[in-house]
C-alpha cells in the first residue's frame, strides 16, 4: 500500500519537462489574484461581501482574455471590470493596450541591433517568450515607426530645466543600404548639478564638421540649455569650432583616450607598450605643472629615438588636454575621457553593418537613440555631487582645489 502511494506522489509530481509550463501557470495565477485584489481595493470590498459604505460600484465580469508576454513567458489573463464608479476603471498593473512588459519592449531593440532581421522575430522570440507572445513579422515594423515619433517629440522637449555642469559629445558613423557616404549619429550627454548623466540629443549629420554641430549646439540652445562648464569630446571632432560661436564660454577638453591612441599611431609597433604607459601616467599628475614635466619627459625620449610625430601629436591641443586640472579632483576621472559616450557606443560601433537595413541613415537615428535610452538608465552618476553646484555657478579651481582656498594658502605662506 505505502509503495502504491509513493508510485502515486511520484507520477503526480512535475518533472524537468514540465518545469517552465508549471512556472508559466503559478505566474499566471499570481498576476490574476492581483488584479483582482486592484479591483477589490478600488471597490473597498472582497467579491460577494456586503457593501457597508456608501463608496459606489459594482463587479462586471471579466473583459476578453489578454495575452501578455513578459521575459519569463507568456501568460493569458482577464481584467475584471467595474460598473458605477464615479470614473472608469484603470488598472495601474496593466495598462489598457498593454500587451508587453517594459522588459520585453527593452528586448526588441537591442535584438534588432543585434542583428536579428525582421523576418526572424517571430521564430526567435516565440522560442524565448512563448507559443503563445502575440508578435507578428510587423511587431518590429510597427515598434520602429514608434521609435521615430517619439524620437522626434524627445528632440523638441525643453532643457530649461536641466542645470548642466558638463558636456560629453561623440559621433557613430553608419552606412545605410542606399547612401555612398557613412553618416554620423551625434551625441551629448550633459551632467547635472544632481549628479545624473542624461543624454540631451541624438541627432544625425553627414559630417563631424562645425557647421553640423554648431546646428546641434543651437538647437540645444534654442531648447533652453545653459552653457556648460566644460565640454568634453575627441580633438578631431567639428565641435570645438561650433562651441565658440554657440557657447564661447564653455572651457574645451579633450579626451585622452583619443590623444594616446593618436600618439600611438605614430611610434613603431615594438615600442608602443612602452610608450603607452608613460603618456598614461602624464594626466595622472597630481598638478598641471608635473603634468607638464612628465610631458616633457617623454618629448625628450622620443627626440633620442626619432619620434618628432609623437612629439608633436602629444603637444597639439596641449592647454585642453590639462582643462581637468581648473575643475574639482573629484571631477577628473570624468573629464580626462569622452568615456560616458563612449561605452554606450562600444556595442554599436561593433555593429554598424546593422544599419545597412535602413534605405537612408536617418531612419537609423531612432534605434540608435532607443538603445541609448535604455543605456541610460545604467548611467554611472557624478563623483562628489556637492561640488557641481558650485562649478555650475562659476566658482573657480586650481589643480583640483578651490581658488579661494589656494589663495588664502599662498598669503599665509607668505606670511
Amino acid at each position: 500500500m505505502q509503495q502504491q502511494t509513493m508510485a502515486a506522489r511520484a507520477a503526480s509530481s512535475p518533472v524537468w519537462a514540465e518545469l517552465e509550463s508549471l512556472m508559466r501557470e503559478r505566474v499566471q495565477a499570481w498576476v490574476q489574484q492581483l488584479l483582482d485584489e486592484e479591483l477589490t481595493e478600488a471597490l473597498g470590498r472582497r467579491k460577494s461581501e456586503r457593501r457597508t459604505s456608501n463608496r459606489p460600484g459594482y463587479r462586471n465580469g471579466y473583459g476578453k482574455p489578454r495575452k501578455l508576454t513578459m521575459s519569463s513567458g507568456t501568460i493569458t489573463v482577464h481584467r475584471p471590470r467595474a460598473r458605477g464608479l464615479g470614473e472608469r476603471f484603470e488598472s495601474r498593473l496593466l495598462p489598457l493596450f498593454g500587451r508587453r512588459t517594459r522588459e520585453v519592449n527593452d528586448l526588441l531593440p537591442r535584438l534588432y541591433l543585434h542583428g536579428l532581421a525582421e523576418g526572424d522575430f517571430t521564430l526567435a522570440l516565440r522560442g524565448l517568450l512563448g507559443e503563445d507572445a502575440p508578435l507578428s513579422a510587423a511587431t518590429i515594423a510597427r515598434l520602429k515607426d514608434q521609435w521615430h515619433q517619439e524620437w522626434t517629440a524627445w528632440q523638441q522637449r525643453s532643457l530649461a530645466d536641466l542645470e548642466v555642469v558638463y558636456l560629453w559629445v561623440d559621433g557613430v558613423y553608419v552606412r545605410a543600404g542606399l547612401e555612398r557616404d557613412k553618416a554620423a549619429v551625434l551625441v551629448a550627454i550633459a551632467g547635472l548639478t544632481d549628479g545624473r548623466k542624461v543624454l540631451v540629443t541624438v541627432t544625425h549629420g553627414y559630417r563631424e564638421s562645425t557647421v553640423v554641430w554648431s546646428d546641434v549646439l543651437r538647437d540645444l540652445r534654442d531648447r533652453g540649455m545653459n552653457c556648460p562648464a566644460a565640454v568634453v569630446g575627441d580633438g578631431h571632432l567639428g565641435i570645438w569650432g561650433a562651441l565658440r560661436n554657440v557657447y564661447p564660454e564653455a572651457e574645451e577638453a579633450r579626451c585622452w583616450n583619443h590623444k594616446i591612441m593618436n600618439v600611438l599611431a605614430k611610434v613603431p609597433k615594438g615600442t608602443q607598450l612602452a610608450v603607452t604607459e608613460m603618456v598614461r601616467r602624464i594626466p595622472q599628475a597630481p598638478t598641471s605643472e608635473e603634468a607638464e614635466r612628465r610631458k616633457d619627459e617623454f618629448a625628450a625620449w622620443c627626440q633620442q629615438r626619432g619620434y618628432p610625430g609623437a612629439i608633436a601629436t602629444l603637444e597639439r591641443d596641449w592647454e585642453q588636454l590639462v582643462t581637468f586640472y581648473r575643475f574639482p579632483k573629484e571631477h577628473w576621472k570624468h573629464l580626462r575621457t569622452s568615456n560616458p559616450v563612449e561605452s554606450p557606443f562600444a556595442a554599436l560601433r561593433l555593429r554598424t553593418d546593422a544599419a545597412k537595413r535602413y534605405k537612408r541613415a536617418d531612419r537609423a537615428t531612432p534605434m540608435v537613440w532607443k538603445l541609448l535610452m535604455i543605456s541610460e538608465k545604467k548611467f554611472r552618476r557624478l563623483n562628489a555631487p556637492h561640488l557641481l553646484p558650485d562649478v555650475y555657478r562659476g566658482e573657480r579651481f586650481v589643480n583640483g582645489l578651490r581658488a579661494a582656498d589656494t589663495m588664502k594658502d599662498m598669503e599665509e605662506a607668505a606670511a
